[in-house]
């Protein structure tokens, strides 16, 4: 089965390159399930409902998130009626939501999303570590197919991560640091990795902004508002096939275009 997996969407122009990019990806390739991360995608912070759902309407199966999931308060309500868009397992379970996913395709392949945040350089939450090895304990009584996005800060905690999961789950992806990394692979134990899959959204700013509140604020340690950044936008996302039976990564590959002027 083919798995496509859309890295961190960052406002409007995020949210445009997934309508341009993804339905036509999916027709392409036989795409057979859809996970995006969405939780800069409302203006830059967080997600909204009305969002969510054109996500939703796009042919997104899954949303996961990260650390800006509770930036938007009208977000919190939605969590616990829409199982689809997960935040961190990982922190308290009395927060709104839920961290895993488990569904069945079209196809008829059951799958599993995971959604877990790091701890380094990030707030304070449970360890993704025994966090996942507690899911992963339930989840292989329901399916082979598991997808994990990390949002992680520290390139090192991610390896660490991918290389503790090896084996036991299809793919570690990582997002959060909005910069896509050269790392695509498959494990020795069959587990697709990469440290980062990318940002979608203006590769003309910084991480997604406009450039000039950033560098006021290195110059002066006084930050303003950060906006989303219109120009440059680009896709990044990786596509995975996963053998429905054994959970195996079979192949993992990086879809980062720039989109046209």
């Amino acid at each position: 089965m083919k798995i496509l997996f859309v890295g961190d969407v960052v406002g409007r122009v995020g949210r445009n390159v997934v309508k341009q990019r993804v339905p036509a990806l999916r027709r392409k390739e036989a795409v057979d399930f859809v996970v995006v991360n969405v939780e800069n995608a409302a203006g830059g912070y967080g997600v909204t409902p009305a969002v969510a759902e054109e996500f939703f309407r796009l042919g997104a199966d899954v949303l996961t998130s990260g650390n800006h999931v509770w930036d938007q308060k009208e977000i919190l309500e939605y969590l616990d009626r829409q199982p689809k868009l997960l935040r961190p397992a990982n922190y308290p379970p009395t927060l709104p939501g839920e961290g895993v996913w488990v569904g069945r395709t079209a196809g008829g392949v059951d799958v599993a999303v995971v959604n877990l945040q790091g701890r380094v350089f990030m707030p304070l939450t449970d360890c993704p570590f025994r966090r996942a090895d507690e899911l992963l304990e339930k989840l292989q009584e329901k399916t082979r197919v598991v997808v994990v996005d990390f949002h992680a800060e520290a390139t090192s905690e991610k390896m660490a991560f991918g290389w503790y999961l090896d084996g036991r789950v299809s793919a570690v992806l990582g997002t959060h640091t909005h910069v896509p990394t050269a790392d695509a692979r498959i494990l020795p134990k069959g587990s697709a990795y990469i440290t980062d899959v990318g940002m979608t959204g203006s590769y003309d700013s910084v991480i997604g902004m406009k450039r000039e509140p950033s560098i006021h604020r290195f110059l002066t340690g006084i930050g303003g508002r950060h906006e989303p950044e219109t120009k440059g936008p680009r896709f990044a996302a990786v596509l995975l096939e996963v053998d429905p039976v054994s959970g195996r990564a079979l192949r993992v590959e990086r879809c980062d275009e720039a989109e046209e002027p």
